[in-house]
């Protein structure tokens, strides 16, 4: 039996991560969970937040949008609006972006646009929770 679960993220943009990972931790709805292989079957909602792989004893973080996450015991997949690695996080631009989104949550919008504007928050901050935690 491997000790290894294959990691696939795709975002609307294609398939952005496929790999065997030893470990990977998330941020689901009901808090941050772990998931080795063999892992029990789970489905649960990604919310944004960092992400942590690890392989090998190397670490890489992601930080990731909404979506979902389907755990087997062989396989992680996850379908989001967001996945960016931290060393490819333009720092000014996200931040640039979280200032955009919360002037406009300031403005008289509609119901619709106040949900994608807190998306668009979300996923900013997301992004900066995890360039400056990590600082690459």
């Amino acid at each position: 039996m491997p000790d290894t679960v294959t990691l696939e993220i795709i975002t609307p943009d294609g398939a952005v991560y496929s790999q065997d990972v030893d470990l990977v931790t998330l941020p689901a709805l009901d808090g941050q969970i772990g998931v080795f292989a063999h892992h029990v079957p789970l489905l649960t909602e990604l919310v944004p937040g960092e992400m942590i792989v690890r392989q090998g004893g190397q670490e890489t973080f992601i930080a990731v949008g909404e979506g979902m996450v389907l755990i087997t015991g062989e396989r992680i997949s996850i379908a989001t609006d967001m996945a960016v690695a931290a060393d490819n996080i333009d720092e000014a631009r996200a931040e640039e972006a979280r200032q955009r989104a919360a002037a406009r949550l300031r403005d008289k919008i509609s119901d619709e646009e106040v949900a994608a504007v807190n998306a668009a928050l979300a996923r900013s901050l997301a992004q900066l929770k995890v360039k400056r935690h990590r600082r690459i």
